[in-house]
């Protein structure tokens, strides 16, 4: 039979494949924080998508960290965060900005006013009621160093815990001398080297708040970007005014950070936009993102610096401490446009 007729054949032959070298791996160069620095800032525009936006916003933080540390002031700051409207963020605004500052070398006391005690949680101090806390300080007359605990997971950091003690201070206090001026003179008579006091309020416009604003020089102000932002920020600004005016000459609004943007969401950048419209310079550059990070971290007794510090979140908050720390804390210009700006605000 030929070829043809007993049909096709099958070839085994095995034919070698030519095996290409691989061009050898170049190892990337190592940039200098200059150049990191210059490449972070050529667009001073963030991108458009989250992703993009996360990478540019870590680029930058990143490049700053390297170029150098946060400056040291020359007077202890103390800062009043505030804000009578819940849910705003000013507990967990106060604790990471307080890590953060600590994380670059500073030393910062996180005074908690709050009677919930969440500042105290958050950083892994305890504050049950056998614990010396700043109802002691406050009604009692003890020694802030007496109530002071180092936070072990965060060098250069410490506490002033609060116990749920404090919910009847309000009442106590009313009898006492010099009700409003307590915990002025505790800070004035605590020795330390601290740079920052950051001092944490309960949502409410009572007599802790009142001793918060007499005892600081700064009022920070965390805004939800959310539907009714600026409801009842006209009274706290009314308020800050009245004690400006009686009670600490020297308090004005510092600083105002924006707290749960959305950038998905038109009505956060509509917040922000409002924000900005209102108190112009006063409001930082930083947005703090919604993140599940940041609110995960209190259940750990951690703030997200410490939980997850490549999280947008802890990002944003080094950002945020950056801003404040290179702001000079004398901002006397600003106390005028925000004192119109609280009769304009409902």
């Amino acid at each position: 039979m030929s070829d043809t007729e007993s049909g096709p054949t099958t070839d085994t032959t095995t034919v070698p494949i030519p095996v290409v070298p691989e061009p050898p791996e170049e190892k990337p160069r190592v940039r200098t924080a200059a150049e990191m620095a210059r490449r972070a800032d050529v667009s001073r525009e963030t991108p458009d998508t989250p992703i993009a936006e996360a990478a540019w916003h870590a680029t930058r933080v990143l490049a700053r960290r390297l170029a150098g540390e946060l400056p040291r002031p020359a007077v202890t700051r103390v800062i009043t965060v505030a804000n009578q409207k819940g849910g705003v963020g000013k507990t967990t605004t106060t604790v990471n900005l307080a890590a953060a500052l600590s994380l670059h070398g500073l030393r910062v006391l996180v005074i908690d006013l709050d009677p919930q005690g969440n500042a105290s949680t958050a950083l892994s101090i305890d504050h049950h009621a056998d614990i010396p806390n700043v109802y002691d300080v406050l009604v009692e007359g003890r020694a802030l160093q007496e109530v002071v605990q180092k936070v072990e997971a965060i060098p250069g950091l410490w506490c002033a815990p609060a116990t749920i003690d404090l919910a009847g201070a309000e009442i106590e206090l009313v009898s006492l001398v010099a009700r409003e001026s307590r915990l002025k003179r505790a800070l004035a008579a605590y020795e330390s080297n601290m740079d920052y006091i950051l001092i944490d309020c309960p949502p409410s416009l009572g007599l802790l708040t009142v001793n918060a604003l007499v005892a600081g020089s700064e009022v920070l102000i965390p805004i939800q970007c959310e539907y009714y932002a600026l409801e009842g920020l006209g009274q706290l600004l009314r308020n800050i005014d009245l004690v400006r005016g009686h009670l600490n000459p020297a308090l004005h609004v510092s600083t105002i950070l924006l707290t749960m943007y959305d950038a998905r969401t038109r009505l956060a950048a509509q917040v922000a936009e409002e924000v900005r419209g209102h108190f112009e310079e006063v409001v930082l550059h930083t947005t703090i993102p919604r993140s599940v990070r940041i609110s995960e971290a209190p259940s750990y007794g951690q703030t997200v610096m410490t939980y997850d510090p490549g999280s947008s979140g802890a990002l944003s908050y080094l950002e945020a401490a950056r801003e404040i720390a290179l702001r000079n804390d004398q901002q006397a210009g600003a106390q005028e446009p925000l004192a119109s700006s609280a009769q304009e605000v409902r």
